[in-house]
């Protein structure tokens, strides 16, 4: 599926992730005060263009397209490698490009690909839905003025509530904000570390992905501008789940691998438990299961119209999810006790199939995106979550 540029972009990574981001230096990276090993992240950026890899070059990206994109997610979902990559150079970036404020592009886009700035979304509620739901947050109008005494030039806004499963915001410079203004829909940009912002811990199942509530209470913010905030949210998440999924092949492909290595290697009655038939059929399965799910991606990656992009979206996050799942699963299974240990790596990809599945919207709802698609659902089509 890979052109000559596409396989040494993929080479490259795959080299220096097994180089630089060994399962011991992830275990260090999901317990340090960042989360996710920042030296490797500028590394990754400046040597490689990671963090700008499907960027315009004239925002400091490196100018390639979605499938570059997918590259970089399935070669970091891989090693599970904790980074900003799906938060701010994925879903954010293609916030601010499907919001296309010039000068938002111009201040955020080349340090997020630089890796210098981290930029976080917020739009889920509490039920982990982001679109089609009550805003969790509000946003009014300030009426901020000037030393002068004059109002500001640019309006100022304040914004309250709570917005939940934010990626990044533990290490965040830049909050894009969507919700509801009196005037309808739309995006604010917010420093995170302004008076008014409160960020959790992020606690969650998955040690390697932190998802935050962020609480508003009056914060400061500049309103983007931009036509139709909800269109673009809907076209960044499309997005963030194409990436997502090919995360999720990565990281159930490097499941598949290291099950098959230990079978190879683990003795039962004097021979490799590997070579034993009902272990090879089921490793044969989940082969076809990884590949087909690899094709799903990529075929998602490559979707050009807004309609078509939104149902390849619903079903590589449906689909890749299933898969990860149940690849994550039957590797435990394989592995035996050995793999729910905490020493064992096999449970942090156990842990990541369940928290992945569950960002961005559960299988269930896109399914029922996919059935309006198809044209064998009855009602109206549900709004993106």
């Amino acid at each position: 599926m890979l052109n000559d540029d596409q396989q040494m972009l993929a080479d490259a990574l795959r080299t220096m992730l097994s180089r630089k981001c060994p399962p011991s230096a992830v275990r260090a990276a999901m317990s340090s005060a960042d989360g996710f090993d920042r030296d490797l992240w500028t590394a990754l950026c400046e040597q490689i263009g990671a963090g700008g890899i499907s960027l315009p070059e004239a925002h400091g990206g490196q100018g390639g397209g979605p499938v570059e994109a997918m590259i970089v997610a399935e070669e970091l979902g891989r090693v599970l490698a904790p980074s900003p990559a799906l938060g701010s150079s994925g879903m954010a970036a293609a916030l601010l490009n499907a919001a296309n404020d010039g000068d938002a592009k111009d201040r955020l886009l080349p340090r997020i690909a630089a890796g210098a700035m981290i930029v976080s979304v917020c739009a889920a509620d509490a039920q982990g839905r982001w679109l089609g739901a009550d805003p969790a947050v509000s946003a009014v109008r300030s009426g901020a003025v000037t030393p002068q005494g004059e109002a500001a030039s640019t309006p100022c806004w304040l914004l309250t509530g709570d917005s939940h499963f934010v990626l990044d915001a533990g290490v965040a410079d830049v909050f894009l904000v969507v919700t509801a203004a009196e005037d309808g829909a739309g995006i604010f940009e917010v420093d995170a570390r302004s008076p008014g912002v409160h960020c959790d811990d992020g606690s969650a199942m998955d040690p390697g992905r932190a998802l935050h509530r962020v609480r508003f209470d009056g914060a400061e913010a500049r309103r983007l501008r931009v036509q139709n905030a909800e269109g673009a949210l809907t076209e960044a998440l499309d997005r963030a789940m194409i990436l997502l999924a090919g995360e999720q092949v990565g990281a159930a492909a490097r499941c598949l691998e290291l099950t098959v290595e230990y079978t190879t290697q683990r003795v039962q009655f004097g021979r490799p438990i590997g070579s034993f038939q009902a272990l090879k059929h089921r490793m044969a399965d989940l082969h076809v299961l990884v590949q087909s799910a690899r094709a799903v991606a990529y075929a998602a990656a490559a979707s050009t119209t807004h309609d078509g992009l939104h149902t390849d979206a619903a079903l590589a996050h449906t689909y890749c999810s299933e898969v990860f799942e149940s690849v994550a699963a039957e590797c435990v299974q394989l592995h035996g006790g050995i793999a729910i240990t905490w020493e064992h790596v096999m449970q942090l990809y156990f842990k990541r199939s369940h928290s992945s599945s569950g960002l961005f919207g559960r299988p269930r709802v896109h399914r029922t995106t996919l059935e309006h698609a198809a044209g064998t659902a009855v009602g109206d089509p549900p709004s993106p979550t």
